[in-house]
């Protein structure tokens, strides 16, 4: 949606001006700026009180019809592996991994009527895939000393801006003081815009997030490391960072010889994302 503040408008902070030409409560407006998805002049902006000037263009994704503030915690979460210690959700994006009453871990909860389950890891909270829950502290506790290893394969996808030239490459720059290893391959490009698998060998906090855009390849839609004013005018409507945690595997922690595994086939968003990019059917 597109809006131009007209000299009445002037003056009005964006958060105000949101509510009122997207007919949404303010607390749904102020969720749209901390999603960091509103653009003034092509400018990533996410200041509530932000004030407006006659003539500033506003763009922000427009809500689903019907569903302008429906919680994303509303739809059921798919489960994509199940045993009597441990189960793999396909998290969908919105919710934080664990924490609030919206989370992941507590959507899961009562949707499976398990209270004990605890995420083992975490995903951004836009970030969609592969999720592993424990149903117990002593299946949490062995799974967590099973990710401290590098035994745990973590693959993702991620949709970047620009064409990424290598077919493969590897990344060891250090985050936060700490060793941090990538593994990118490309899938597919077009002119502007790259489809990439990694493979993470570490868990740092936004590693591949930070990671690319140290190659001067960010993640699509990625507000907080990535590019800042939008050049492209197709870089408006993506809705979120384009990461996906498409496959999971690690040794059964509980169980010798077996294996958990799991695979999250790429969410509708990131598919029309890909075909809006010309590396789509």
């Amino acid at each position: 949606m597109s809006f131009v503040v007209s000299r009445t408008e002037s003056g009005q902070s964006l958060q105000v001006y949101l509510a009122s030409k997207m007919a949404l409560s303010k607390r749904a407006a102020k969720n749209l700026l901390d999603q960091k998805s509103v653009w003034v002049n092509r400018r990533c902006v996410w200041m509530a009180h932000h004030l407006l000037r006659q003539g500033d263009t506003v763009e922000a994704p427009a809500p689903p019809k019907g569903r302008d503030e429906a919680p994303a915690s509303a739809a059921k979460i798919r489960v994509l592996f199940e045993d009597e210690h441990y189960l793999i959700a396909d998290k969908p994006s919105g919710l934080l991994s664990s924490g609030e009453s919206g989370s992941a871990v507590a959507v899961l909860r009562r949707q499976t009527v398990q209270p004990g389950l605890n995420a083992v890891h975490r995903l951004d909270r836009d970030t969609t895939g592969c999720l592993l829950l424990a149903k117990s502290k002593a299946a949490l506790d062995a799974a967590v000393a099973v990710f401290k290893t590098r035994r745990v394969t973590k693959i993702y996808h991620a949709i970047v801006s620009g064409r990424f030239e290598r077919m493969a490459s590897t990344v060891r720059d250090e985050l936060d003081q700490a060793p941090a290893v990538s593994h990118i391959r490309r899938e597919s490009c077009s002119k502007d815009a790259s489809f990439l698998k990694v493979r993470i060998e570490t868990g740092r906090t936004h590693q591949i997030r930070r990671h690319l855009a140290s190659l001067r390849h960010p993640v699509l839609g990625d507000r907080e490391h990535g590019f800042k004013t939008a050049r492209d005018p197709r870089l408006l409507t993506v809705p979120r960072q384009m990461l996906h945690a498409s496959g999971l595997e690690l040794p059964h922690p509980l169980t010798r010889g077996a294996t958990l595994k799991a695979h999250s086939p790429l969410p509708a968003d990131f598919r029309r994302c890909l075909k809006l990019f010309d590396m789509g059917k």
